[in-house]
This record gives C-alpha cells, structure tokens and sequence, in this order.
C-alpha cells in the first residue's frame, strides 16, 4: 500500500507518520516540502503530486485551523480547508484512491443540548467552521471513497496546547479564569492517529464504510474542568505551582471576547463510528494523564 500525507508536521500529521508508517509505503508531505507540492495554495501542485505519486490512500491532516486568524483572512482559510481538500478528493476520484480527511465539531453552532450526530443540521459561526464545512462537502460531492472524520478539542504532546499553556500560567499566577459554559471531550492526536491507521485497513476491505464518523475522545468536560484536571495532576504530581487550588476560577465565553464565535456544545455522538468499526474510544482523562507525564517528565 502506497500512503500519500499532507501536513506531516502538525500535531495529528506528526502522530500519523508514526502509526501510518506499519501499513506501508508513507510519502509525508508538508509545506515547505521539495520535490514535491505539499502546499495548500497551490492547486495544481496539489493535483500533479498526487499524479505523480498514485497513492491507494491520500490522508490529509493540513488546514487553516488559527480560528481567529481566519475571520480576516477568509479567502486563504477557504483555498486551505475547503478548496484544497476538494483537489485531493477529485484526484483521489481519478485514481480510485481513499481520501482521509478531518473535520470539526465548528460545523455546527453548538446550541443542542446533547452530543451531535453525523445527520444533525450544521450551522457554522465561523469562517474557520464555514470553510472546514465547505471542504467537507467538496470531498462528498466528488464521488470518491473517503473517511472524514470531525472531531473536537484537538491536542499533542509536541508543539504548544492548552494543557501547557495552563502549567505554565498555574506556575506564573495566583489565580485564573477559565472558561466554563463550552462543553466538550479533550482528543488526543495520537489517538486520531491510531483510529485512522486502523480505519485505513478496515475501509481497504470494506469499502461500504466510506463516510462522515465523529471521533472524539470519551466523556465530556468544560474548559474549566480540563484546567483544573491538567493543574490538579501536576500539583499530585509534586510540580511546583503558584495558583492555589480554589484559584481557578470559571466565567462565561463572553468574559473573553474573540473575532470567532465558539460553540457551546462540542460533544460528538460516536456510536457511528463504534457500530461501523469497533473501536473503543477511552476517556478523555486517560489520554490527557498520558500528555501530562510525558510534559513533567520532560520538565524534571
């Protein structure tokens, strides 16, 4: 089997070429990469490369994900989240290749009050969700077999996330305010990219499985509750901090305002994605104590 991944260097592309490695030949592609076009304002590039290539698998883990950032630069979000993927997918459709793709829970406008099915009616916020709700479309309308999978409140043990951003200020501060009326499940990227290797094979074998899955972690908590969570362990894990444990304190979304609308509900229903393959998704926690490890140790 012959993988193409675009978006090597992020944290989901990152934690792929690790698991995508066993299944095969793997030609990870980022940016700044030469030889061959990984870069997302370049279509043509994009479409000559996987010529080029003939991948049986296209797993793209690159986009404009600077949801801020894209409420004034709408345009580049659009050629990177949704115009792009839809290159990937109508060469994925030429070369009967799979198409992997991911997606978030910013597809919908966060007012249900339980987690979200893959039928439920999106209704983006934002420009970021809009273009990502775009790119979903595109690789659907081309025809192609493809896994995209939404899934929410992404984080990895490389480059920077909310987890160290919260050690760090618990170390420098005496208190914090914490958002606590935005629900969701804290998703490891190595988890993303465990389910996707093995979604590969399954698909491979399988091709009624081609579709839309949530993905995301088991369980649910606030912004609030995962600071506390990360900030609790460090402090049992001996790390000195500064904050005091009744110091973090939670406030509402409009306490702090952004360019971006968030949604307030981001939990994904994943009974789709357990019934199709059989995957048992563990608790948030599980995998945020497994970050939280290795960043301490690292810091000892």
């Amino acid at each position: 089997m012959k993988i193409l991944l675009f978006g090597k260097n992020g944290q989901v592309g990152w934690e792929l070429q690790r698991s995508l490695a066993p299944l095969g030949e793997l030609i990870a592609l980022d940016v700044d990469s030469t030889g061959l076009c990984g870069s997302f304002t370049n279509p043509d590039g994009l479409a000559q490369t996987v010529r080029a290539v003939a991948p049986d698998v296209i797993v793209n883990a690159a986009a404009h994900t600077a949801v801020d950032k894209a409420e004034s630069e709408a345009e580049l979000a659009r050629a990177i989240n949704a115009l792009a993927p839809g290159v990937l997918a109508r060469e994925a459709q030429r070369g009967n290749a799979w198409l992997v793709h991911y997606s978030t829970d910013y597809v919908f406008d966060g007012s249900a009050e339980k987690p979200w099915l893959e039928t439920d009616a999106t209704a983006p916020l934002s420009v970021y969700g809009a273009t990502k709700l775009e790119g979903e479309q595109l690789i659907q309308q081309s025809g192609c077999r493809h896994v995209i999978f939404r899934t929410s409140w992404v984080y990895g043990a490389r480059g920077g996330n909310f987890a160290k951003t919260m050690l760090r200020l618990a170390q420098e501060r005496d208190g914090l305010n914490v958002i606590d009326d935005q629900i969701g499940a804290p998703t490891g990227a190595d988890l993303l990219a465990d389910i996707t290797a093995h979604a590969i094979r399954m698909a491979r074998q399988r091709v009624e499985v081609s579709g839309l899955y949530h993905l995301a972690a088991a369980g649910e908590t606030s912004w609030h509750g995962y600071a506390s969570f990360v900030i609790e362990f460090a402090r049992k894990a001996g790390t000195p901090l500064k904050i005091a444990p009744d110091a973090v304190r939670p406030v509402p979304t409009s306490a702090f305002p952004t360019p971006a609308k968030r949604p307030h509900n981001s939990r994904l229903n994943t009974a789709k994605l357990h019934n199709t393959f059989d995957f048992h998704l563990p608790h948030w926690q599980a995998g945020v104590e497994r970050m939280l490890t290795e960043i301490l140790e690292r810091q000892s």
